[in-house]
């Protein structure tokens, strides 16, 4: 038990511990309960599942805002847990809809049938796990021993976020990825799919020999992985902007992301008309990076005014665009 009371990174080894159980037991039961036979996801199910993680997320916040109210939870940097986790957790789930078109281009590069690819974004979640824990607790690192590195994210935030306002979207041509390139290179690839598989077993055409070949599900995997560490770059040190408390960056991501495999089948469906989302979230990457200036040289800005001017400039970005898209029709917004 003293273990599990053992502090590892600014928190009991028992929080993460739990935390991590949570998440792999909603993967098991969404993978071997709900989703056990290969199908095709419809909308309808898509946004009750996906209502069914935003609950639990919500829920999850909660428990930590109710933990911190009663002195159980502290946060490293002083910061309220409870705001700093809703704060990060609708900006990671409103940076991750940009997501959504890219795994959309890269299923259909590999043609993917729809009742294949939940299952890849779930185990994709699993890397996730790995990959995003490895980037924050870079992040934290890098924070904990040099203090100037919040100046480099609040620069970078808003150069992103100045570039997003300006530069016009480009489609990105899967083709032409160099981790595909590699791939296949390196790997025996088979050209059709088999079924659910990552892998499979065939004859080397040279020898007759039964080798291992990867398949098209398994590249498509890869780079869905790949895109999400590129959408990272700006999602974790946004969240740092935020706070410097490594579990609740952590926590706020996971559960933003577990979400938005659900949601994905009707995003995907409607994507055009989230076009002016780009430019709220744009607005809210530089006025993250501007706060961290502001609150190296002024003192901290109150929590609860990031929750609200992040919640404000999101909901704005996507009610105008389902209102310039209500009549089903696609407006170019520059």
């Amino acid at each position: 038990m003293e273990f599990l009371a053992a502090e590892w990174i600014g928190k009991p080894i028992w929080m993460w511990a739990g935390f991590l159980a949570i998440v792999l037991g909603l993967l098991a039961f969404d993978l071997g309960v709900l989703h056990k036979e290969d199908r095709e996801m419809g909308i309808s199910e898509s946004l009750w599942l996906s209502a069914f993680y935003i609950g639990f997320a919500v829920l999850y916040g909660g428990a930590i805002w109710w933990g911190y109210e009663l002195g159980l939870i502290e946060t490293t940097d002083g910061t309220h847990a409870g705001v700093t986790y809703f704060t990060g957790f609708f900006i990671e789930k409103a940076l991750s809809i940009d997501n959504v078109f890219v795994i959309s281009l890269i299923f259909g590069f590999f043609a993917i049938p729809r009742k294949y690819q939940y299952r890849a974004l779930v185990w994709g979640i699993v890397a996730v796990i790995l990959l995003r824990g490895l980037m924050i607790g870079i992040g934290a690192a890098l924070v904990q021993e040099y203090d100037w590195i919040l100046f480099v994210f609040g620069a970078f935030l808003a150069a992103t976020g100045i570039k997003m306002l300006v530069v016009p979207d480009s489609d990105p041509d899967v083709s032409k990825n160099p981790v595909v390139r590699f791939l296949k290179k390196r790997m025996r690839v088979t050209e059709e799919l088999h079924g659910q598989s990552f892998f499979v077993r065939k004859p080397d055409p040279r020898t007759g020999r039964l080798v291992t070949w990867a398949t098209p599900l398994f590249l498509a995997l890869v780079v869905i992985n790949i895109a999400d560490l590129i959408f990272a770059v700006d999602s974790v040190p946004a969240i740092f902007a935020i706070t410097t408390d490594t579990f609740v960056v952590y926590t706020a991501n996971i559960m933003a992301i577990l979400g938005l495999r659900a949601l994905y089948f009707a995003l995907a469906a409607m994507v055009h008309r989230f076009q002016y989302l780009k430019y709220a979230l744009a607005l809210v990457l530089v006025f993250i990076g501007g706060k961290i200036f502001w609150n190296q040289i002024f003192g901290k800005v109150d929590p609860a005014i990031s929750l609200s001017a992040t919640l404000a400039m999101i909901a704005g970005g996507i009610f105008y665009s389902l209102w310039k898209t209500r009549n089903g029709t696609r407006v170019e917004a520059g």
